[in-house]
């Protein structure tokens, strides 16, 4: 007599999903009634999202509804995992190598991809970017075509390239017109935010576009194509920053030399080089490692449930980042983002270092998601600070290949065959975390201490 084995489903708290997101939008639309900034700055308006002058905020909504179809084009790419691999009948060695050659490419040409958008422009590089996007759609939306390997080349490429071609155009446009930098740092939080909702439109779109039909199957790549087609029209149109990007250029003389002497003899802007490329790190092993985490010993979950309250808790995240900088908040940013760093560090330490049940460890990653939607734009906002503006997207894919590099050596090693296994990759993003929270712990005394210097002169 045959013996059956009963699998028992973890079944996720149904409004789990409902209170991260109206959570969210409760930061979001209260800050307006508790935001010191808000009252100090707005003429009659009581939203902080419509202070600025009429041009620059024509910009900033036309930029986020670009920035938010971007990321839908990322999410569709994305969605499905590791069942595409499946479905084009690769083996995990066969998916190791076609990871490992996707992070190649964000390796290599990704890590010269800042340098040159520096030198052509950020709206150049944008156009790029959808460019590359367009391609792997027309290709993708073919079934011969779907499977080669030269989508995950592009893709990877595409998605270096998405990491900082909006924020270098984003912040050339608002020193183009003179803006206050609270502007600035409130697009920073939104890009986040709009980035997290996008996910998970893009995750709805999927599942509305997609069946188990070979023909049905491709829609999502065949409307991610037509996404692109709209963003490369947009950007065409869009007036050009070209002119005054060059200008900047040559003010600053060579760009090797500055490189060198803003980026790499900077040690402060060498801490955010290393703070950035911890936190790209972190999310990349993230992405890899939770799904073979939550399901281990043959647990067995719905992923697809699961992946919205990550997604939600990343908008949570971004969303409190405006309640904590500026004169009235609780702590300065530097201190802020030194906790969510340990937060996030302590959150990916524990799935490493102890075994536990499903959901402490959907808890845990909502923890980690939230801490990673606060980093963000507290990062940008410190690129800004210390960083010249015609040297970002270099000093971003540079930080970026450093992250990259780490995540290549492990691929190369078959991480996925238990040579190096999950919870060594997880520790070492965990300690990358941690030591990046004190990196940043150090950027703030040397804040401080400059300032005592100053008085005292």
């Amino acid at each position: 007599m045959g013996v059956v084995i009963e699998r028992e489903e973890w079944a996720l708290t149904p409004v789990a999903y409902p209170l991260l997101s109206a959570a969210a939008l409760a930061a979001v639309l209260l800050l307006p009634y508790f935001s010191a900034r808000t009252a100090a700055h707005a003429t009659g308006s009581s939203s902080p999202f419509d202070v600025g002058t009429a041009p620059f905020l024509r910009f900033r909504r036309a930029f986020l509804v670009l920035f938010s179809l971007a990321s839908v084009v990322e999410g569709i790419h994305s969605v499905f995992g590791e069942d595409e691999f499946v479905r084009c009948g690769l083996g995990r060695e066969q998916m190791a190598a076609r990871l490992a050659s996707a992070t190649s490419a964000a390796l290599f040409p990704g890590a010269i991809s800042g340098v040159i958008s520096d030198k052509i422009g950020p709206r150049r590089a944008c156009i790029l970017y959808w460019v590359l996007q367009l391609a792997v759609g027309v290709v993708k939306s073919f079934s011969v075509l779907r499977c080669s390997w030269i989508n995950n080349f592009i893709l990877a490429f595409a998605s270096s390239v998405f990491s900082f071609c909006f924020e270098t155009w984003l912040v050339l446009e608002h020193e183009k017109q003179d803006q206050k930098q609270d502007l600035l740092f409130d697009t920073f939080w939104l890009m986040t935010f709009f980035e997290s909702v996008s996910l998970i439109g893009s995750q709805e779109i999927t599942n509305v576009l997609f069946s188990d039909d070979d023909t049905r199957f491709l829609l999502p790549y065949a409307f991610a194509a037509t996404l692109s087609v709209v963003g490369i029209l947009y950007i065409r149109n869009a007036s050009s920053t070209s002119q005054s990007t060059s200008q900047h250029a040559s003010a600053i003389g060579s760009y090797q030399k500055s490189f060198f002497a803003h980026v790499l003899r900077d040690k402060r802007v060498l801490i955010l080089v290393l703070a950035q490329a911890s936190i790209h790190f972190a999310v990349s092993t993230f992405w890899l490692l939770w799904a073979p985490t939550i399901v281990a010993d043959g647990r067995y979950a719905q992923l697809s449930v699961i992946y919205p309250c990550f997604l939600a808790s990343r908008m949570l995240g971004s969303a409190g980042f405006p309640w904590f900088y500026g004169a009235a908040a609780p702590f300065r940013n530097e201190d802020s983002l030194t906790i969510a760093y340990i937060g996030a560090g302590l959150a990916l330490s524990t799935v490493a270092y102890d075994y536990q049940e499903i959901g402490p460890l959907v808890i845990v990653f909502c923890i980690f998601h939230a801490c990673v939607g606060f980093i963000l734009p507290s990062l940008a906002r410190l690129r800004t600070m210390y960083l010249p503006n015609e040297l970002r997207g270099g000093m971003m894919s540079f930080s970026l290949s450093l992250a990259n590099a780490a995540i290549f050596v492990f691929l190369l090693q078959g991480a996925h065959h238990r040579r190096v296994t999950n919870s060594t990759i997880l520790s070492l993003a965990s300690y990358g975390l941690l030591g990046a929270g004190g990196c940043i712990h150090m950027l703030r005394r040397w804040r401080k201490h400059t300032r005592q210097n100053a008085r005292s002169l």
